[in-house]
């Protein structure tokens, strides 16, 4: 599944939830940001050691990738996204990812990455894709909070009535 819409409209809470989900359904789950994931494979020293910490997220029942696309990688980047979507794709293991950009622009997620197109190909072959749209919750909450200070600066004390 992957949740595409832009900040604020509650990606993240339902990423969470979803995994949260498997959990009590017996499953095993792995949450993650896109780029704390993308760095600790990126940190490995050794082909040894990246085959193990690829392993640390394809062996989950369900990864949820957060936050997809609020950063741009190298190639590098973009070829261990690839791994672990690939690796994933082939034992039929589900991602959950959210990301504010539509498809036609991961490009600017991973410029001059070769594997880009194969592994929105992969990703979304058997994925639900879910638009969410609307406004931001809080810019929301921020305004109604915004306005509530306004108005309680606008009271005048009773005392000095």
């Amino acid at each position: 599944m992957v949740l595409i819409g832009a900040n604020g409209l509650g990606k993240t809470m339902l990423l969470k939830s979803l995994a949260y989900q498997a959990v009590l359904k017996g499953c095993t789950a792995r949450f993650t940001l896109a780029s704390d994931m993308l760095h600790d494979l990126a940190a490995q020293d050794s082909s040894t050691a990246l085959a193990r910490r690829v392993r640390r997220y394809t062996s989950p029942t369900v990864l949820a990738i957060d936050e997809v696309g609020y950063l741009s990688y190298d190639a590098r980047y973009a070829d261990l996204l690839f791994e672990v979507v690939t690796r994933r794709y082939e034992l039929r293991r589900p991602i959950v990812l959210t990301t504010n950009k539509v498809f036609g622009e991961w490009n600017q997620v991973f410029p001059n990455a070769a594997c880009v197109v194969a592994l929105v190909d992969r990703l979304v072959h058997r994925a639900e894709i879910v638009a969410l749209e609307g406004k931001s919750y809080r810019l929301k909450e921020a305004q109604e909070r915004a306005e509530r200070k306004a108005k309680s600066r606008n009271r005048v004390p009773r005392k000095a009535r």
